[in-house]
């Protein structure tokens, strides 16, 4: 099953400032503020929800291809992705702009000063599905993550218009979308993913209930944090999987990417909706114990180990063929 990931790709710039941002504020003139922190440690990390999720599935061994844009300043980044199973034949590499990039200080109170830059992530728009099928021989499922929103709607639209079937994941753009635009983006998907604060805000901004959301997509799967994920279809009992034990809770950040790409492997290797759940909240677990979306490392033994205590020998004997 060739399933093609679109979405984000960027590097996190995290520093950390040993004092407190309130004491270098003057009350009267925030109006005119210039400052600058020395700062203690600067991590940088691989990111982006399309990158995110498509290594989550390389170490799965699922071949996912991804599609997005970069810069120049890719190279480094993309030879991370090819070694760890990523087709990213497809990334289209911005001649002008660099890489998305998040730039974020926190200080001693665990307040953050950040900056969000887009860059090349704005040519994703570019970017047609049918040049990317045409090379890989057929897509069989493709999942829109949040991304340049035009490129989203592109995506979207060339899915529908080619009868590809396409998954719909708004994360954090769902935030600047209106309601006319997340109802094109969800209308007819095979999946729609999101939290449960993110269940809410659609359903808000599109004035659809739960039920005639429900009857527009084919599932609907919401994450429900340390309690696991729902999945719901029309005229099927919901299934619910919970969450494995956690050793250590290091870093929540990337573990909804982790379910993600857990859940469309365990798609690819054509197991059912509940044992593609567990595989999905198992890699959401191992990501949620390491510092960084993609500095976990799968070791097929030590995986299977913490599948068969979490959810049986039955499911774990299902998944065992599929690990490489």
């Amino acid at each position: 099953m060739r399933i093609a990931v679109t979405g984000s790709i960027a590097t996190d710039h995290l520093m950390t400032f040993p004092g407190r941002f309130a004491d270098q504020l003057v009350a009267d003139q925030l109006h005119t503020v210039s400052l600058s922190f020395l700062v203690d440690n600067l991590d940088v990390r691989r990111g982006g929800v399309g990158a995110n999720i498509a290594f989550g599935m390389g170490q799965l061994g699922t071949a996912p291809i991804l599609v997005g844009a970069a810069g120049s300043d890719f190279a480094e980044y993309r030879d991370w992705l090819d070694r760890h199973g990523v087709d990213t034949d497809s990334v289209r590499i911005s001649e002008t702009l660099h890489t998305a990039r998040f730039v974020c200080t926190t200080d001693a109170d665990h307040n953050q000063i950040g900056s969000f830059y887009t860059g090349a992530m704005s040519e994703a728009r570019q970017i047609e599905l049918k040049t990317v099928a045409d090379r890989v021989g057929g897509l069989d499922l493709v999942l829109i993550g949040a991304d340049d929103p035009e490129a989203m709607l592109r995506h979207t639209e060339e899915c529908r218009t080619r009868s590809i079937p396409f998954a719909a994941d708004f994360s954090q753009q769902i935030a600047r979308m209106d309601g006319d635009n997340i109802r094109i983006l969800l209308e007819g998907s095979a999946y729609l993913f999101s939290n449960e604060y993110e269940k809410g805000l659609i359903e808000s901004k599109t004035g659809w209930s739960d039920e005639e959301i429900l009857s527009r997509v084919g599932h609907r799967v919401t994450t429900l944090g340390s309690r696991g994920v729902r999945i719901e279809r029309v005229g099927a009992d919901p299934i619910e999987v919970g969450c494995a034990e956690e050793e250590r809770k290091a870093d929540p950040t990337g573990v909804g990417d982790a379910f993600r790409a857990g859940f469309l492997s365990g798609l690819a290797w054509g197991v059912s909706l509940e044992r593609a759940a567990q595989v999905g909240c198992m890699l959401a677990t191992l990501v949620i114990e390491t510092v960084g979306t993609q500095e976990y490392q799968l070791r097929r033994a030590h995986f299977l180990d913490r599948f068969t205590k979490a959810y049986g020998h039955d499911a774990a004997g299902e998944v065992r063929g599929y690990l490489s």
